[in-house]
């Protein structure tokens, strides 16, 4: 008997804490009022508004607060990643697409992005030529750091946490939704930067979320650190809001309709 009556009291004690924390988030509930005497309009928030956007017309392309980090017109939000003073040394084919030149180095953008909602677009090259991690290799790295597998995956084995879709050498994706070479694949991600405490100490890692052709294949999963070829990942120190990258891996994978969201 007496560890049901503890057990009522833990109970009620609980109730009463979770119930004072709810009251707190609606600034029009008195902290001395009891759930009884509640009215609706006491957990409505009203201000500010929430801010109205134009959605796409059509999927796939931006709302009206995105920014645009490549439409098929230049590559003017993008640089070297060799070296970040130079124009990106990729070239743009029929004002459409940009398509990697191998050898040249990746290409970052010049704004940096920490949380943010990402919509790219793209293609492995035409001609299949090479099996494995030589078919379509690219890469699409948050924060400069975490890499988002691109990979021609269509009829193409290789290992599952290096396929397209992968959080390379991370976590696989949860199906294989690759289309064909002649035909052009999207990337939809939710991205939540890392967290560090004051001195340096990881707080919280990056989470991610990936929808490959529609299909969700990264369920809101943690990145365990750095994207390493080699070695187990890690968080070796604290960082901030960092460029978009886009890697050359000899491929002339191709890109289009880039557009990022600050979140």
């Amino acid at each position: 008997m007496k560890s049901k009556s503890f057990f009522l009291i833990i109970t009620m004690l609980w109730s009463a804490i979770t119930y004072t924390s709810a009251q707190q988030n609606y600034p029009n509930t008195p902290p001395e009022v009891s759930p009884m005497e509640m009215k609706p309009e006491m957990t409505e928030i009203w201000s500010p508004e929430v801010e109205v956007i134009t959605p796409a017309e059509k999927i796939g392309d931006a709302p009206s607060d995105a920014i645009i980090l490549f439409d098929g017109k230049n590559l003017n939000q993008w640089v070297s990643q060799k070296d970040n003073s130079k124009p990106a040394p990729w070239k743009i084919v029929n004002s459409d697409h940009m398509e990697v030149v191998p050898g040249s180095g990746g290409i970052q953008t010049k704004m940096q992005f920490g949380d943010c909602q990402l919509h790219l677009e793209f293609s492995a090259p035409d001609k299949v030529i090479d099996v494995g991690q030589g078919r379509g290799n690219s890469g699409v790295f948050f924060q400069n750091r975490y890499e988002l597998q691109i990979l021609d995956s269509y009829n193409n084995r290789t290992y599952r946490n290096g396929q397209a879709a992968s959080i390379y050498k991370d976590h696989a994706p949860l199906v294989n939704a690759m289309r064909s070479p002649l035909e052009w694949n999207s990337y939809d991600v939710i991205y939540t930067a890392p967290r560090f405490k004051k001195n340096g100490l990881l707080d919280a890692p990056a989470r991610i979320t990936v929808l490959h052709n529609g299909v969700l294949v990264q369920n809101n999963v943690t990145i365990n650190g750095l994207t390493l070829y080699i070695g187990l990942h890690n968080y070796p120190k604290a960082h901030g809001d960092d460029v978009i990258s886009l890697q050359d891996h000899g491929n002339k994978t191709q890109f289009r309709n880039i557009w990022i969201r600050k979140l």
